[in-house]
């Protein structure tokens, strides 16, 4: 039995292969993931280790908040020379060096104005001075290094994208406007070829520290020791010395913990990846089961005969396991090595969308082979059961009747099984509608629903096919007149199979409409949110919209003639009781310009806060038993603490909760400025003497002339810019999403090609009696065309009616429901042009078919 298995796989080659190909993109997507992921894990490991190579100790300050703006603590400089008098340390030497937090933006222009860079990435600003040569993580590859407050050096890969050279004239600003340097030296971080898009600019010590607001201050001390003296050796001697802010490992352990920082958010990355390659190998198991039951149902007369020659029904099914197994490897191992052109694809859109990541080589793990092939194998096989137990009941005497079809299987027989799995997934979905459950248990609790709603569709769909092809192909009808009619009946007469291919497509649309409809309500509660909190002309941000930028871009604004206020909203990350926080900083005009609604009891706005006055989140008081006129205390990345008084309370509006804009805790601005190193500006609001007019913008601009990374829009373009914002995640799920679209059509393209193979009888004998060449191209074509509309008609309606679950689940958060009929018609469009493309295969060979030989063929 092994032998006839391989080899009918070897007669039926291309039935072989593009029955595997719907598993092999979903092992693709697996593969690609890890295969990316290690990649970029293994880069910043390699940056991180090659850090500290020739480092045998690193004093550094403790990080007290991990997302603070202001970077970790720092150290006082004095301590350099604190630290080479103690015992075993053979060299110290202090520096502007944090690779893990925004403390240390230094932003690089062009001449045009434009940042290097792709806006998404970090930009980096690093001070070692020349005799610390032996701790500078990066080597020299053209120049020398900095020396004096006009010159710099920038990464090689900056260098490149820029067309800078040694000796040009470039800008670069940080805490303030921004400043002319001179290329001094380009370098190279370590064997990392690309930095992702991410910026280095590395200056002398004494420059970096009045860049960045760091005078007196230092990141890091690197310490060599003596000889003979080890780095636990010389951890154990350093400590005594050091501040309560500060902090002593070795080279290895910094590393490690660098490191670790970025392997949660690499993990967030695998994972989130991970999740649509689990929805293009579900598609692809559908298209895995429906091709081998088509198949099976076309070798019914072969097994019949193997059964009178002896065979047995377990030899049978075990025959058809075998297949199943072949097809699952030859699946996975294409898949396996796919993956790795799909990395490189991936990176490309990550690229494209500005979410570059540094890579140092693509790596090829044993764990991605291992779990690409157990997957593979796995979903091939769980597909083939099914089919196989109906292939085993195959009776010998099938093997002398005409027309002998698979006897009926379980699941089109049982309509308990379809009622069950109808009746859970409406409980569930109103379970997550109206159980009052939390946000969090409401969601899980939708999303278990609609996995049940799928497969409740999956199971009721043949019997929804006539009555959707019907009103779905009268168009077929009217443009491809007897070929249209063909094509519609065709559909029509094997429903289960018809369904079962417009299924995974169902699936994809399905998935891909509930993206938009709540991508579409989330932005249209967004600009009305924005629209109701923000009450100016102008808002000042940062370029990518989100970042902190230099508080004295706001003072230059407020300097122009004409700006009646310029309320600046500062913004940092702090810790209180046990957990991290924002707080903002208010200023006295903030009233003017920022729309904030109060507790009842509540009377002090933001621009009223003076002392330690607090405005907190009713949300945040409530967690932690706060009412007005209680204490509590703050602590800032620099450790410093802070002890407020509740003095007011506000709660966002449930349209508000997307955007919410202000933090959990506000303060006024002074106290703010006082607590948290180098204050930043999250907004700066301005209002004018009249009206938005491009003299007033060209005014303001001129003022922000040295801070060319800022931007500054009116109150309308910056709500559609914030709000548009969401437009990058959605075009991302959309591009992950077409992996199932395009999985489904390989699905239909089977499909397709083995109707033609079953009907080649059928075909001659239309072709014998006069239908033409085209008019069998435009029978299959409509008639994958009506197999697309019938997945759309359901998986559009589906998509929606899950949106209005989940935007219900999600309305405490303030996600609304909105229609995007728009898109809706797109997706429509592209279903029927898969179609069409899934047809231009089986389309031309159905039309080259030998009359003759058609209708002898048996």
């Amino acid at each position: 039995m092994r032998r006839v298995v391989l080899k009918g796989l070897a007669f039926r080659k291309v039935r072989a292969l593009l029955t595997a190909l719907a598993v092999v993109l979903g092992v693709a997507m697996v593969s690609g993931t890890y295969v990316l992921t290690d990649s970029i894990q293994r880069a910043f490991d390699g940056i991180f280790t090659g850090s500290y190579e020739d480092t045998s100790a690193v004093i550094s300050g403790k990080q007290v908040v991990e997302f603070s703006t202001a970077g970790k603590a720092t150290v006082p400089e004095s301590l350099v020379q604190e630290v080479r008098g103690v015992e075993g340390v053979q060299q110290a030497d202090g520096a502007i060096f944090d690779l893990q937090s925004e403390g240390n933006t230094v932003k690089l222009y062009n001449e045009k104005g434009e940042a290097a860079g792709n806006g998404q990435a970090p930009s980096f600003g690093f001070g070692f001075d020349r005799d610390a040569e032996r701790f500078n993580p990066l080597q020299l590859v053209d120049g020398q290094w900095a020396s004096g407050s006009s010159q710099v050096v920038i990464d090689q890969g900056t260098a490149e994208d820029q067309g800078w050279a040694i000796g040009d004239r470039i800008r670069a600003a940080a805490e303030g406007p921004a400043q002319e340097f001179t290329v001094s030296g380009i370098a190279r971080l370590g064997d990392v070829q690309s930095l992702g898009g991410a910026t280095l600019a590395v200056f002398d010590l004494s420059t970096a520290q009045q860049l960045l607001d760091k005078e007196g201050q230092l990141d890091t001390i690197f310490l060599a020791s003596d000889e003979g003296v080890t780095p636990q050796e010389l951890t154990a001697s350093i400590e005594p010395v050091l501040p309560a802010s500060a902090q002593v490992r070795t080279g290895d352990q910094q590393a490690s913990a660098d490191s670790a920082g970025i392997s949660e958010g690499v993990d967030f990355i695998r994972y989130f990846l991970l999740a649509f390659a689990a929805i293009a190998l579900a598609v692809g198991s559908f298209v895995i089961y429906n091709t081998i039951t088509i198949t099976l149902a076309q070798r019914v007369r072969e097994f019949a005969t193997l059964r009178t020659l002896g065979a047995s029904r377990k030899q049978i099914m075990r025959s058809v396991l075998l297949e199943g197994f072949a097809l699952g490897v030859l699946a996975s191992v294409l898949g396996l090595f796919g993956g790795v052109a799909l990395a490189k694809g991936l990176s490309a859109v990550f690229d494209a969308m500005d979410l570059s990541m540094p890579q140092a080589g693509l790596v090829f793990a044993t764990r991605t082979i291992i779990v690409s092939l157990v997957l593979g194998v796995g979903i091939t096989m769980l597909a083939t059961i099914i089919p196989a137990r109906r292939a085993m009941a195959i009776p010998p005497i099938a093997a002398v009747r005409e027309g002998a079809t698979l006897p009926p299987g379980r699941l089109t027989r049982h309509g308990w099984l379809r009622r069950s799995t109808a009746v859970a997934a409406i409980a569930l979905l109103v379970w997550g509608a109206v159980g009052g459950l939390d946000t969090g248990s409401s969601l899980l609790v939708t999303a278990l629903g609609c996995l049940f709603m799928f497969v409740a569709f999956w199971l009721v769909s043949s019997r929804l096919v006539v009555p959707i092809a019907s009103a779905v192909g009268q168009p077929s009808e009217r443009i491809a007149g007897a070929a249209g009619r063909l094509a519609l009946r065709n559909s029509q007469r094997n429903p289960v199979r018809t369904a079962r291919t417009a299924a995974a497509l169902m699936i994809g649309l399905a998935l891909v409409t509930l993206v938009a409809t709540l991508g579409a309500g989330m932005r249209g509660t967004a600009e009305e949110s924005l629209d109701n909190i923000v009450d100016a002309d102008y808002v000042l941000t940062s370029e990518n919209g989100y970042s902190t930028f230099p508080a004295a871009a706001g003072e230059a604004l407020a300097a122009v003639d004409g700006v009646e206020v310029a309320s600046s909203l500062r913004s940092d990350n702090a810790v209180a009781f046990g957990e991290e926080i924002g707080v903002m900083g208010m200023d006295r005009n903030s009233d003017e310009t920022f729309n904030v609604f109060l507790v009842e009891g509540s009377e002090l706005t933001p621009g009223t806060l003076a002392g330690d006055q607090a405005m907190v989140r009713e949300s945040f008081a409530d967690k932690h038993d706060l009412a007005v006129g209680d204490k509590f205390r703050i602590t800032t990345a620099a450790g410093t603490p802070i002890d407020l008084t509740v003095a007011s309370l506000q709660a966002p509006r449930s349209i508000d909760r997307l955007e919410p804009l202000l933090a959990k805790v506000a303060i006024p601005q002074e106290k703010f400025d006082q607590a948290f190193p180098r204050p930043r500006n999250a907004f700066t609001f301005v209002e004018i003497g009249g009206d938005a007019t491009p003299q007033n913008t060209a005014a303001l601009q001129s003022a922000l002339e040295g801070f060319p990374e800022l931007a500054l829009d009116t109150e309308a373009g910056w709500v559609e810019t914030r709000a548009g914002g969401l437009d990058m995640v959605l075009n991302l799920f959309y591009v992950l999403l077409a992996l199932s679209v395009i999985v489904s059509l390989f699905g239909m393209v089977n499909t397709l090609i083995l109707s033609v193979f079953e009907r080649t009888r059928e075909l001659g004998m239309l072709r014998a009696v006069g239908m033409t060449r085209r008019q069998v191209r435009r029978m299959v074509r409509q008639e994958s065309v009506i197999t697309a509309l019938i997945g759309a008609a359901v998986g559009l309606p589906l998509g929606m009616f899950l949106a209005a679950l989940v935007s219900n689940a999600l309305a405490d958060e303030g996600i609304g429901f909105q229609v995007p009929w728009g898109q809706l018609v797109a997706f429509t469009i592209v279903a029927v042009i898969a179609g069409v493309l899934a047809a231009i295969v089986p389309a031309r060979r159905a039309a080259q078919l030998n009359v003759l030989r058609a209708l002898q063929y048996e």
